[in-house]
């Protein structure tokens, strides 16, 4: 297990975020990117949540709603990464699958290009 504090971890995320392709983030609008430790029910299972409604459902929207929420929890991928680029790696593949369900990519497809 990689021993990394909070601020630390939160570095590693804006650094693979700042290297995600534009066209994947240029249409990311009123979404907030988030670091916990662990999800609620505590377990090390959930490496990242995407927490709002899809692009594909959004109805009327734009006018005073919280901002959608994309959670990367710090505890489950040090926990399972042995080495900072495998850290690295996990928090890049958990970024571009919490930002796939905001613009509507569903696990199943998410499965079929490798990104779940």
């Amino acid at each position: 297990m990689i021993d990394l504090d909070a601020e630390a971890f939160e570095a590693l995320v804006v650094e693979e975020l700042d290297g995600l392709p534009d066209d994947m983030i240029d249409g990311l609008e009123n979404v907030a990117f988030v670091v916990e430790d662990r999800p609620e029910d505590g377990s090390l299972d959930l490496l990242g949540l995407y927490d709002g409604v899809a692009l594909t459902e959004r109805g009327q929207y734009g006018f005073g709603e919280m901002p959608d929420r994309i959670i990367l929890y710090r505890e489950p991928p040090l926990a399972v990464a042995a080495d900072l680029d495998e850290l690295r790696d996990e928090i890049h593949i958990t970024l571009v699958h919490e930002i796939a369900h905001f613009y509507g990519i569903d696990d199943e497809k998410l499965h079929e290009l490798g990104w779940a």
